[in-house]
């Protein structure tokens, strides 16, 4: 409405109107609902929860959401992972998250294009081994693309009548998983920096010297693995996982 109303003034600027309808309106529906973190108790009841949805398997929605937790990548950054996007950098195995050539798809933002260790816990799930057994060139199983190209839209859709269904509150949403990772690692009992925080995240450094914004991209991998491994949860906030 407010591009109708931009439209309008041109219109009334040329006297091809007498005047602007739209002028004077509110068009604010309500205050802006804020994503947060998960609680621990949050998290157990999604553990908990019986899945419903006939698009997607349990299994599939399990693994994601444990890959979210561990990682704090994004939804769609999860869905397109490659089994080339899944690799050893300095003997570590490391999520790549990069642009892809082949399909057009893009990282939402320049520093979205980065390294992210894989979590002890998902590899205790399995999750290295679906390089070998998944079909196809994607990593995680049991995904479509949707008709305007999204992987994984199908889940996304379920997961938000899941937390309906179990009464979670409009400001969790899926991406509320980054939330929770950034506010864990960022209270965790280790010593991990600033920077290495939002270099796993994606995030553009939050001090922007001439050191953190011209070298960022020289941390190790050893230092983002044990930015990584802070990443912590009770043993209920999660169902077992088995790939």
């Amino acid at each position: 409405m407010m591009r109708l109303s931009a439209l309008w003034n041109q219109l009334h600027q040329r006297e091809l109107v007498t005047r602007n309808p739209w002028t004077g309106w509110n068009f604010e529906s309500g205050q802006k609902i804020v994503r947060r973190s998960w609680t621990t108790k949050e998290l157990v009841l999604l553990a908990s929860a019986p899945w419903h949805s006939t698009s997607v398997s349990e299994q599939t929605f399990r693994l994601v959401t444990l890959i979210a937790a561990y990682s704090g990548m994004r939804l769609g950054e999860i869905c397109t992972l490659r089994k080339e996007d899944l690799q050893n950098i300095d003997g570590i195995p490391c999520f790549l998250i990069r642009p892809h050539t082949e399909t057009g798809w893009a990282t939402k933002t320049e520093t979205g294009t980065r390294m992210v260790p894989v979590h002890s816990k998902l590899i205790e799930a399995g999750l290295l081994a679906l390089k070998k057994t998944t079909d196809g060139p994607y990593l995680v199983p049991g995904l479509e693309t949707s008709k305007q190209g999204v992987r994984g839209a199908a889940l996304g859709r379920a997961f938000s009548l899941l937390k309906t269904r179990i009464g979670l509150p409009a400001e969790i949403t899926f991406h509320s998983f980054r939330h929770t990772v950034s506010t864990r690692l960022r209270n965790a009992d280790a010593n991990i920096r600033e920077v290495w925080i939002d270099r796993l995240l994606g995030h553009e450094a939050t001090h922007k010297s001439q050191g953190t914004t011209t070298y960022l991209t020289g941390i190790t991998t050893a230092n983002l693995s044990q930015t990584i491994e802070a990443i912590s949860y009770p043993q209920t906030a999660f169902a077992s996982v088995t790939i």
